[in-house]
C-alpha cells in the first residue's frame, strides 16, 4: 500500500527535521537521491549531457546540488535559470564541479531535470517555463519531487496552461497526493521514493497496489458452495444492445461469485446463455448489476433489483 501526505504535512515534518539537523543537510540528502536515480536512468555518467531547468524554490535549489554530484561524476551539466533567483550556495556548488550557467539549451541534452516549481505551486507553468519545455521536447524529463505545473494536494492540472509530462518523478520523505491521483499521477510517470527521514503523521492519502487488493478477495472454504460464495444477478442488455448483457455477464461470471443469473428480455437471454451456458435465469441473488445497455426499460430493471433489498452496482 502507498501512502501520501499533504503539502502542509510535508512542510511540518521539514521544519521539525531541519530543526535538528546542520544548515543545508536536508536538501543534501534529497539532491543525493535525485543524482543516484539520474544516474539510475542514464546508465552511465561520462560524456552523458543534462539540462537542469531551475526555479527560485527549494525544487530548484535540489536541482543545482544533484547537479554538481553528477558533474563530479563526469556528466555535463547546465542549468537554465527561469526563476527571479536561484539558489546561490546550489549554483556555487555547481559551478566548483565544472557545471555551467546557461540562457537556453545549447547541444541537445540526454536527459532534462525538472526543478522549476516545488511543492508550493499553484496553477500551470509559466509561459517562459513553457517555452523552456517545448525547446526541449523529446528529451527524457526526471521531475524533482513533483512535475511542475500539477496541482501537488489534489492531482489536477490546469487546462488552460502547461505542466510538466516526466518520465520519472524522484520525490522526498512521502509520496504527494498527485502522485497516487490522476491526471497527476499520469504526469509523473514512474516514481521514486527518496527517505529523508521525515517523521510523517498519518498519511492523508492511501492508495491499495496489487498485492493489497490480492490479499482483501475472499478464499473460498473447503465446503463452499455457490449459495456461500455469493449469487450475482445480472439486469443489463436490450435487445438494441445485446452486447452490453454479454458484457457484463462475462465480467461477473469472471469474478468470484459461485453462479450468475440473468434477468432480461427474451432474445437477448437466449444469445446470454449460447455464450455462457452456466448462466441460469431468475431467482435468489446476494447482489445485482444493472443498467448498461439497458435502453427503455433500465428505468424498471433498476425498481425491480433496488426491491430485492441486496446491493446494486
Amino acid at each position: 500500500m502507498l501512502h501520501a501526505h499533504t503539502v502542509e504535512q510535508v512542510r511540518a515534518a521539514e521544519r521539525e527535521l531541519m530543526a535538528r539537523l546542520p544548515a543545508g543537510a536536508l536538501m543534501q540528502r534529497a539532491a543525493a537521491g535525485l543524482a543516484t536515480a539520474v544516474l539510475d536512468l542514464l546508465g552511465s555518467a561520462y560524456g552523458r549531457r543534462v539540462l537542469l531547468l531551475v526555479g527560485s524554490g527549494d525544487n530548484g535549489g535540489d536541482a543545482l546540488y544533484a547537479g554538481a554530484m553528477l558533474a563530479r561524476r563526469g556528466v555535463a551539466v547546465e542549468a537554465w535559470l527561469l526563476g527571479d533567483r536561484a539558489h546561490d550556495e546550489g549554483v556555487q556548488a555547481l559551478r566548483r564541479t565544472g557545471g555551467r550557467v546557461v540562457a537556453g539549451p545549447g547541444a541537445r541534452p540526454d536527459l532534462v531535470v525538472d526543478g522549476i516549481v516545488g511543492i508550493g505551486g499553484r496553477g500551470g507553468l509559466r509561459a517562459d517555463a513553457a517555452a523552456a519545455l517545448k525547446l526541449l521536447h523529446g528529451v527524457p524529463v526526471v521531475a524533482v519531487d513533483t512535475p511542475s505545473g500539477v496541482d501537488v494536494d489534489t492531482g489536477e492540472v490546469a487546462a488552460s496552461a502547461s505542466h510538466v509530462e516526466a518520465e520519472l518523478t524522484v520525490t522526498f520523505g512521502t509520496h504527494k497526493v498527485c502522485h497516487l491521483v490522476d491526471p497527476g499521477a499520469r504526469a509523473c510517470g514512474a516514481v521514486h521514493l527518496v527517505d529523508i527521514g521525515l517523521d510523517l503523521p498519518e498519511p492523508a492519502l492511501e492508495s491499495l497496489q496489487p498485492p493489497d487488493v490480492a490479499a482483501l478477495l475472499p478464499r473460498p472454504a473447503l465446503d463452499g458452495q455457490k449459495y456461500t460464495r455469493g449469487v450475482v444477478g445480472v439486469r443489463a442488455g436490450s435487445a438494441r444492445y445485446p452486447g452490453a448483457a454479454l458484457l457484463s455477464v462475462a465480467g461477473a461470471s469472471t469474478g468470484l461469485c459461485g453462479m450468475v443469473r440473468y434477468v432480461g428480455e427474451d432474445a437477448v437471454a437466449h444469445t446470454v446463455r449460447e455464450q455462457h451456458p452456466e448462466v441460469v435465469g431468475a431467482g435468489r441473488v446476494q447482489a445485482w448489476v444493472v443498467g448498461s445497455g439497458g435502453g427503455e426499460r433500465a428505468g424498471e430493471e433498476l425498481t425491480a433489483a433496488l426491491a430485492d433489498g441486496v446491493p446494486v452496482v
